[in-house]
């Protein structure tokens, strides 16, 4: 049965912290975790996201990963999202069963299989067999300049009223007519959060209940206030926020995600190291001043030592 409860809120897709020489720092990620969830104010993590650099990372380290995220989760009380982004529908099912047998995941963000573009009959398909055979609730991520095809709003209806698909993450690039429809009337007990960093605000002024966003590494708090704004209908102060929000979000995303946002939390003293693995390059030293600009002091500002690694 589909839980009472909709997913709401603040759901932070972390960073994996990585060191100088691009290996694995899970004290560094317990960090994040904790400060999102306790001083951030978020209401859940994200997982092995494309903010995560999962494509990037072995299966050890990838476990290694969702240990931590679920130790902080469980401490705090607050719900596990875990990315698992594939074409193959035989392998999703696979990661989705291993997932649900370590019994600390709240859901899995699952994209429309990219590359392949099945249409949309495939799609359907495709997600229809995750939720039957998985073993996890669902959330579609709808990301079509990833992907390479849309999903439309029935497509989306009809796979919300799944019993196993509780929401989708919405980052469709546009605030359009569909995208007015689906939060005009969503299916029961599914909740549309949103993905689109710099049209958040709108978005939940539209009706979104939430948001997992890259962004929300940094200013987790701000993030976290923004959709409390919007859903107490506090207005004036929620276009305020939402606005400075949205130059922050620009900036963190002026190069590829999230080699910004890792400059700016290694500029901050939160992660040991600004690393990432190709194919991304580390980004640039003039994107990470003006979003440091932007981002403001860390809270709290703890500096990072010399981190317990695990070898890649």
């Amino acid at each position: 049965m589909k839980p009472d409860a909709l997913f709401t809120g603040l759901f932070v897709p972390l960073v994996t912290p990585f060191t100088d020489d691009l290996r694995l720092a899970p004290d560094a990620l317990a960090r994040l975790a904790d400060e999102a969830l306790s001083a951030g104010g978020a209401r859940g993590l994200v997982a092995l996201g494309t903010t995560a650099e999962a494509a990037t990372l072995t299966a050890e380290e990838k476990q290694t990963v969702v240990r931590v995220c679920s130790a902080a989760c469980r401490a705090h009380g607050a719900p596990l999202i875990v990315g698992v982004g594939t074409n193959d529908t035989a392998a999703a099912i696979t990661s989705l069963r291993e997932l649900a047998d370590g019994g600390d995941v709240a859901a899995a963000l699952v994209p429309t299989p990219p590359y392949t573009r099945p249409g949309e009959a495939g799609t359907l398909a495709h997600f229809t067999a995750l939720a039957e055979q998985g073993g996890l609730p669902l959330v579609v991520y709808d990301i079509p300049y990833r992907t390479g095809q849309t999903l439309s709003t029935a497509a989306l209806d009809t796979l919300g009223r799944l019993p196993e698909v509780v929401g989708v993450k919405y980052a469709t690039g546009a605030l359009d007519a569909a995208a007015m429809q689906l939060l005009g009337s969503p299916p029961p007990h599914f909740s549309v959060l949103g993905g689109d960093d710099a049209v958040i605000s709108p978005l939940l002024a539209a009706g979104a209940h939430g948001a997992i966003l890259a962004s929300a590494n940094v200013r987790t708090r701000d993030y976290a206030e923004l959709i409390a704004l919007w859903q107490r209908g506090d207005v004036a102060r929620a276009r305020s926020l939402g606005a400075e929000l949205a130059r922050l979000s620009g900036a963190l995303f002026a190069e590829p995600n999230p080699t910004v946002i890792k400059g700016v939390l290694h500029a901050q003293g939160r992660i040991p190291s600004p690393a990432v693995r190709l194919p991304l390059l580390a980004a640039s030293a003039e994107s990470v001043h003006r979003a440091a600009g932007l981002a403001g002091p860390a809270h709290p500002v703890r500096p990072v030592g010399t981190p317990e690694t695990v070898g890649r």
